[in-house]
């Protein structure tokens, strides 16, 4: 059974409350399913896992798997892993990150791994997103927008993978508004017409995105979730 990178066009596309989300419903198939956020910034919470983005996708599936296998690097600022290493003069060794990979890999049936930021986020200097999907050898789903600017922003990072190597199962496009302008009703057509990637979603704008409940029903009606465990 395969497992996922899910990665975004930008920060703040809806990576995690999605991700979150098809664990959650590939669980309910009857599935093993383990999480994994191998980098996570920003202030960390005052109770459970530092991150509450970590926090959230181990309690849609319902693991038990410890902090350090889930969010193996946590860095307390709201930026980049490079930004954060160079102003608190942080470091550490990504080969804890793979440990905690493959350990998550071979304790479930599948994995679903969320990135942080976009595709090319730095995590060093010269070393980005990009290059750790590369290295965990995973093919990834792409979530999107369908507001204006999303085209750019979509084909940079399908571009990307392209350039990387890095295949690619699908793209979900979050926060579809169906009484929104030209751009965002013909941008999920116009997104596969021209990279000829699969489109495995489109899901509803929603004003709660972060209700889990709610996130989980979208995905069930908008997503061949059978197309992602065959």
């Amino acid at each position: 059974m395969k497992s996922y990178f899910i990665t975004g066009t930008d920060t703040g596309v809806g990576k995690t409350s999605i991700t979150a989300a098809l664990a959650a419903c590939i669980k309910k198939l009857g599935v093993d399913v383990g999480v994994m956020k191998p980098i996570a910034t920003g202030i960390p919470q005052k109770s459970g896992f530092k991150s509450s983005d970590a926090s959230v996708l181990s309690q849609a599936c319902g693991v038990d798997d410890s902090e350090d296998l889930v969010n193996p690097v946590f860095m307390p600022l709201p930026a980049s892993p490079y930004d954060v290493s160079k102003i608190l003069d942080l470091k550490f060794d990504k080969e804890i990150i793979f440990e905690k990979f493959e350990k998550l890999k071979n304790k479930h049936e599948m994995l679903l791994v969320e990135g942080i930021g976009g595709i090319m986020t730095p995590i060093s200097r010269d070393y980005f997103v990009a290059d750790l999907i590369k290295a965990m050898g995973l093919e990834t789903i792409i979530v999107t927008r369908s507001t204006l600017g999303t085209l750019n922003h979509t084909m940079m990072t399908v571009k990307t993978c392209h350039d990387y190597k890095i295949p690619i199962k699908g793209i979900i496009v979050n926060n579809y508004d169906e009484k929104g302008g030209t751009a965002e009703k013909n941008s999920p057509s116009t997104i596969y017409e021209i990279t000829n990637v699969p489109i495995l979603g489109i899901l509803p704008f929603v004003r709660d995105y972060q209700n889990l409940e709610m996130m989980i029903s979208h995905v069930e009606k908008n997503i061949d979730l059978k197309s992602l465990i065959s």
